[in-house]
């Protein structure tokens, strides 16, 4: 079967608009985030990713890090709440170049648990927090690095 000229044009268009639009949302945020990606102090980072800087330090805050990281490279983090209204969970390593290691965009209903691995220059605090209900909830452990993975 044999499409027409007029037709494929037509279904061109409409693919390279739908993909567009699908596309925008994604770089906008990117662009946001990048300035929280790229802060250098722990406040500007903050700052830019949740809009404030202050914390209350809550034993919601299921934070798992371990106290030694013989590889600074792939440090395992888990961060887990059973808080309502959780918006997202970020991490925060104090003494890395880039504070901002790591931010989750949590759905609602969705329950607040998640894992991964970070990169940690030398000794430092790791610090999870946690947006919900508009306040943001922290809990911070000091992580004793003896091989640095942030190096170049």
């Amino acid at each position: 079967m044999a499409i027409s000229r007029r037709k494929f044009l037509n279904m061109l268009t409409v693919g390279s608009a739908a993909c567009l639009t699908l596309l925008t949302p994604i770089t906008a945020w990117s662009a946001w985030a990048s300035d929280a990606f790229n802060a250098t102090q722990s406040e500007d980072a903050y700052k830019n990713l949740l809009g404030a800087t202050e914390t209350i330090d809550s034993d919601e805050v299921k934070l798992k890090v371990p106290k030694i990281a013989e590889n600074g490279g792939a440090v395992p983090v888990s961060v887990k709440t059973s808080m309502k209204g959780v918006e997202s969970i970020s991490l925060f390593v104090k003494n890395n170049p880039q504070p901002l290691t790591a931010s989750f965009q949590i759905p609602a209903g969705t329950i607040a648990n998640v894992s991964t691995r970070i990169r940690l220059a030398q000794t430092s605090t790791v610090t999870a927090v946690i947006k919900a209900n508009g306040k943001l909830y922290s809990k911070s452990q000091e992580v004793k690095v003896t091989i640095g993975g942030c190096g170049g």
